[in-house]
């Protein structure tokens, strides 16, 4: 069985998502899905140097008081997670095809989701601007990759049609939103959802494979 979490590595909801995915996994010890990490597009005409992250929460949530709120579920949420979010800090909301394309080059050598954790606490935690080349080379490198490999892959154009194309699947999988999750590639269900819900899906998953 395996399960696609389709995310963006700027939605804090994605974070939890992940998270909550973990603690559903831990409740199901005798389950291990193959977990494949999918990419959503959340800002696709998003500036390449991106734009403030006040600004741009009006712009999507309509005023200073629904943001306010925004965030107040969020940090409710988080603290479920133990995810200590630090939106005080976080002045800039980055492009992220380039963030995508990094979780997308570790890939390639087993550490998607490594990567991907990386970026969620450079960003969310550390108040880091993963849109920057120079940050994504160096968040790379905390994971061991090679600074100059990394660099020389992110100032190119590979990984971006690859990024565009599984965008465009997932979209066709009919995800209008992330986090959301596939289980079994049809299974979808979208929003950061509690684990107990996603230990239901995995059940209901398993029991779709085994009688296969």
């Amino acid at each position: 069985m395996f399960i696609d979490f389709i995310f963006d590595p700027v939605c804090p909801w994605c974070f939890i998502g992940k998270r909550r995915l973990n603690q559903a996994c831990a409740l199901r010890p005798g389950t291990v899905p193959e977990i494949r990490w999918r990419h959503f597009m959340l800002n696709p005409e998003m500036p390449d140097e991106g734009m403030d992250r006040t600004a741009y929460l009006i712009k999507k949530f309509g005023s200073e008081a629904r943001v306010r709120r925004f965030y107040g579920s969020l940090n409710e949420a988080g603290r479920s997670v133990e995810a200590g979010f630090d939106f005080e800090r976080i002045r800039l909301t980055p492009n992220t095809m380039n963030a995508h394309r990094l979780i997308h080059y570790a890939a390639g050598s087993g550490k998607a989701e490594e990567m991907l954790d990386a970026l969620f606490h450079g960003y969310f935690i550390n108040v880091m601007d993963i849109g920057n080349i120079g940050v994504l080379t160096d968040i790379g490198k905390s994971i061991g990759f090679s600074a100059r490999a990394l660099a020389d892959y992110l100032n190119g154009l590979e990984g971006v049609e690859d990024v565009l194309e599984d965008n465009a699947k997932v979209h066709r999988l009919g995800v209008n939103s992330v986090p959301s999750f596939a289980f079994n590639g049809h299974m979808l269900i979208a929003g950061a959802q509690e684990p107990k819900v996603l230990a239901r899906l995995l059940d209901a998953a398993k029991a779709e494979e085994e009688a296969a």
